[in-house]
């Protein structure tokens, strides 16, 4: 993010905000409680203390680049020529699954057949989640996500 965005959005370029949060301990606290304190003490909205808090995160070393705050994720998408509820069984029916994902190490959290589901993944321990969004000519589209990633 530029400096002039920062200020236009926060009211202070990073610089001045790596200053402040350091005065304030940031580098001892918490991802939220630093981002509560940003609102509450100096009356920026909640994204833009998530930017800063962040841009602190990354500028002091305690975050690596693209690292959320559970870890890393990955995501990818995919337009696929078959049924929402298709693609929700090939995930979520042990038995179809088995087929083209034979070891996979994940459990159900959540599902919505033909919409959405999520799972928790065993080893190592993370998150994988799908989405489906229907497109033009009966394809849907796939968004796939592994997040909490170490």
């Amino acid at each position: 993010m530029t400096d002039s965005a920062m200020v236009r959005g926060s009211g202070k370029p990073l610089g001045e905000w790596l200053a402040i949060l350091d005065a304030w301990g940031a580098r001892e606290r918490k991802h939220p409680d630093t981002a509560r304190w940003l609102v509450s003490e100096h009356g920026i909205g909640g994204w833009w203390a998530q930017s800063v808090t962040v841009g602190y995160e990354k500028a002091r070393g305690m975050r690596a680049m693209h690292q959320a705050p559970g870890g890393f994720a990955v995501s990818v998408s995919r337009t696929i020529a078959a049924s929402a509820d298709r693609i929700s069984d090939a995930f979520t029916d042990p038995t179809l699954r088995v087929e083209w994902f034979p070891d996979a190490p994940i459990s159900v959290w959540t599902a919505n057949r033909g919409r959405s589901a999520r799972f928790d993944w065993d080893d190592p321990p993370s998150r994988v989640g799908y989405n489906l969004i229907p497109k033009d000519g009966g394809r849907i589209l796939l968004a796939l996500g592994h997040e909490k990633l170490p």
